[in-house]
């Protein structure tokens, strides 16, 4: 184990790819629950998933979003300082879940979905699944994640599905208000118990001011984020933060699941949403580095994302991909559900490419060395990855927006 490196994996790329990679980590991140919560339908059933949903993303959301308001010095406690934050959320990836805001003044707008993936994807389903997700999940959630720039935030709708008529867009829209006279939002129990994980505390590098492009959100609230605008340190920043965003939701999806069931059996849930988004996430990241080397799009990968937090490299001659032990593995994040005695994860990672590709792993629990090697006759997909790309993210193609300045109404 001699080359682990704390230095982001993402600085070795271009501008350019960076700017076309940090939208697809931002839908990867929206994909984890499809991944998940069918696993979860199946051990508990719609209601119970429900409240799990609402548990993981209360747990994560406050926390992840403070962290990219730090980052790219756009602090506030008014609703731009919110919408802001929507628009690099992975509860919100662009144009997948396409927000369009209305500023009226600092403490009052709206936003409207034009598209909602999340929608389209459960709409199939039938009107419960809709309302669990549009009602029983959503108010808890936007509230949550609001309460972060201001604890007196209320995200309310003005319509929402199911859709009246069937075809009815926008999706939903809704109304931001803040309020002195409004009741404080608490942060949950498990939303205190992840601020003390070492995701939500560890540190990464500052963004290098200097370089072309701008290198933070300070000043106005923009339609569309054009990440190209960005500099190559701050679109590094912003891809490690979206990487600390998955791993927050998963940490607050494992306290979840421990908290209805028993650990084998919320173990194995967690380990078969991995297998899932595993494979999805290598087919977008793919689409962003054109490439077809595996080691190198296994070290973009959010599995071993960002670098200060989950340890590795790659061996001296190139051919093995070594993990050591990490603050990932304190956590109990998805690393750990990876190594030698568990490689379906890091096999669906790989298949994605070429279903030829197969691992080799040797090693320890949090000290183990993979090879990837190539199989005469080709695998077929995990049930985990099909399920996930039943999900239109997994074949959504961002297209060119404009990027406007939005000023109040």
């Amino acid at each position: 184990m001699g080359n682990l490196e704390a230095r982001s994996h993402y600085a070795d790329l271009s501008r350019s790819e960076l700017a076309a990679l940090v939208p697809e980590l931002l839908l990867v991140g929206q994909l984890i629950d499809r991944s998940g919560m069918a696993w979860c339908i199946g051990a508990l059933g719609r209601e119970e998933m429900a409240r799990i949903a609402i548990d993981e993303w209360a747990a994560a959301s406050p926390i992840y979003t403070r962290r990219m308001q730090r980052a790219l010095g756009y602090e506030g406690s008014d609703v731009v300082t919110i919408f802001k934050g929507l628009q690099l959320d992975i509860g919100a990836p662009p144009q997948f879940m396409d927000f369009r805001y209305t500023v009226h003044d600092r403490f009052h707008g709206e936003f409207h979905l034009d598209h909602c993936g999340a929608l389209i994807d459960v709409e199939p389903m039938g009107p419960d699944y809709v309302r669990s997700m549009c009602h029983d999940i959503e108010d808890p959630t936007f509230d949550a994640t609001a309460v972060a720039t201001n604890v007196r935030a209320q995200v309310r709708p003005i319509h929402r599905p199911p859709r009246l008529p069937a075809d009815r867009s926008p999706h939903c829209a809704w109304t931001v208000r803040i309020d002195e006279s409004h009741p404080p939002v608490r942060a949950t129990e498990l939303c205190l118990r992840n601020e003390k994980s070492r995701a939500a505390s560890i540190e990464l590098a500052p963004i290098e001011r200097g370089g072309e492009g701008r290198d933070d959100y300070a000043g106005a609230l923009v339609s569309d984020l054009d990440f190209a605008e960005f500099s190559h340190a701050a679109l590094v920043r912003i891809a490690d933060e979206v990487c600390l965003q998955m791993h927050l939701l998963t940490n607050g999806f494992r306290m979840a699941l421990a908290a209805r069931l028993p650990e084998e059996q919320a173990t194995d849930i967690a380990v078969r949403t991995l297998i899932g988004i595993a494979g999805v996430a290598t087919t977008r990241i793919r689409r962003a580095v054109l490439t077809t080397d595996s080691l190198k799009i296994l070290r973009l990968h959010p599995l071993l994302n960002p670098a200060a937090y989950v340890v590795s490299g790659v061996g001296e001659l190139g051919e093995w991909l070594e993990v050591g032990p990490s603050p990932a593995h304190d956590d109990g994040a998805w690393i750990s559900l990876c190594g030698p005695d568990e490689v379906r994860p890091l096999q669906a990672a790989v298949r994605a490419i070429d279903p030829h590709l197969d691992v080799e792993v040797d090693g320890g629990r949090e000290a183990w060395a993979m090879r990837v090697v190539r199989r005469e006759q080709p695998a077929r997909d995990f049930d985990e990855v099909a399920v996930t790309r039943i999900s239109t993210g997994a074949g959504f193609e961002f297209e060119p927006r404009r990027s406007l300045p939005l000023y109040p109404v």
